[in-house]
């Protein structure tokens, strides 16, 4: 009656391709027929890489024939088997990630920060992460018109990152 997210854990050899190996493809089997998700993952590459500096760990999981790590496809796969998704807030003393469920308004984002927030909502200012990280600044993605300013009926989007306007 609970969601299920099968794991894998194969050899560092079979880490980009576990095709041939007939462990993992019962697994794939078993958890379609159960209506669940599986995800291969290598512990000894992951071990590998959580003791190198990040630049190294790209060049290993290249070497590797991996995209990403292990452990981001786990939490990925998590956070959809859970119906989850990450807005950010970022200002000039901190930046923070908060979780909220997918199909959340921008009103009920803001009150995971504060009941406040959600209670005063006027607006929110958004800009997506990957149009942020692209422009460099907040500022320059709003010369490009990549921030936009959304209401109380704005369905919150993975990766948002978002100013709440409020009033109490």
């Amino acid at each position: 009656m609970k969601p299920v997210l099968y794991v894998a854990n194969v050899s560092e050899e079979e880490a980009a391709d576990a095709s041939g190996n007939s462990y993992v493809q019962a697994v794939k089997k078993y958890a379609t027929e159960d209506g669940s998700d599986a995800i291969i993952v290598s512990a000894k590459v992951e071990a590998e890489i959580a003791e190198l500096p990040l630049a190294e760990a790209k060049e290993y999981l290249e070497m590797a024939g991996l995209e990403e790590a292990g452990l981001n496809r786990l939490i990925k796969a998590g956070f959809k088997l859970l119906g989850l998704m990450t807005f950010l807030t970022a200002g000039e003393i901190e930046s923070r990630a908060w979780t909220i469920v997918q199909g959340y308004k921008a009103p009920q984002a803001a009150g995971k920060i504060h009941t406040d927030f959600e209670k005063g909502f006027i607006r929110a200012e958004i800009v997506s992460y990957n149009d942020l990280i692209a422009c460099g600044s907040k500022a320059a993605a709003k010369e490009k018109g990549l921030v936009r300013l959304e209401g109380k009926d704005y369905v919150m989007q993975d990766g948002d990152v978002v100013e709440f306007r409020f009033n109490v």
